[in-house]
């Protein structure tokens, strides 16, 4: 039986290891996020623990959430699950930093931009394409404002198009662009996270992160609302979606 996602203990249980592990994709559907809730409620409170590092096998961090599952008889389960992982990793108790590589699109961009700190390589390749189905990205609406600034975060929300790692830096989004990430992440908790006290550092994450939790809590239940009780009732929301699945080009209706 194979698992989307690995997990396991490094640094005498200081750090904990999360990978993707359903490569080319990395597909952060209900499976992944279900992976993820066992693997976060299991071992997040572990004592003694500092730092959680999320990175992914193959040669793309995620192509994103599953298609299928933002139609409109799946969406509410599908919203309520990805946001509930999106809200768990942005108060986790220990810093989580994220390593990313290839594309990162989509929901897996999503799950990338709620950790703390993400580091990229130069040549990997970021964006949220929902808009070119004819839907937004509801987390990244809430994410990339508070990274990014109002201004660079609607022009990836609306354009859809990409940006590489290295741009990702100089929007704020990302700590680091480096030819390896995984090596960048795991250098940086070994120089500014392993010496120090995880007690301590708990509460400094609390100190400077509450303020923007609540924020990010409260306006999840905003845009899940818009996303559920009116886009989903468009003909083009719908439209856009079946086309992708369907391999075609969509037909917008403008309503």
């Amino acid at each position: 039986m194979t698992y989307p996602l690995k997990t396991w203990f490094e640094a005498e249980g200081r750090l904990l290891r999360l990978r993707l592990s359903a490569p080319k994709a990395n597909l952060v559907d209900a499976e992944m996020i279900a992976a993820f809730d066992r693997a976060l409620s299991e071992h997040l409170d572990a004592p003694g623990l500092t730092a959680l590092l999320i990175d992914a096998e193959g040669p793309h961090f995620s192509y994103g959430a599953s298609v299928e599952e933002h139609l409109p008889d799946q969406c509410a389960e599908m919203l309520k699950s990805i946001h509930g992982l999106i809200l768990r990793l942005a108060e986790a108790p220990v810093t989580v930093l994220v390593a990313v590589q290839g594309q990162c699109l989509g929901g897996g961009l999503e799950l990338a931009l709620a950790g703390h700190f993400l580091f990229v390589r130069p040549d990997a390749q970021l964006a949220q394409p929902e808009m070119k189905l004819g839907v937004f990205a509801p987390a990244a609406s809430c994410l990339l404002p508070e990274l990014a600034g109002s201004m660079r975060a609607l022009d990836l929300l609306l354009s859809g198009r990409s940006i590489t790692g290295a741009e990702a830096v100089q929007f704020g989004i990302a700590l680091e662009a480096a030819e390896d990430p995984e090596r960048a992440a795991l250098a940086y908790f070994d120089a500014h996270l392993k010496p120090k006290s995880a007690s301590s550092l708990r509460y400094a994450l609390r100190a400077a992160r509450a303020d923007y939790v609540d924020r990010l809590r409260a306006k999840l239940e905003m845009v899940e609302r818009l996303y559920m009780d009116e886009l989903m009732t468009t003909h083009d929301a719908v439209e856009g979606l079946n086309a992708f699945l369907g391999k075609r080009s969509a037909q917008w209706q403008h309503r």
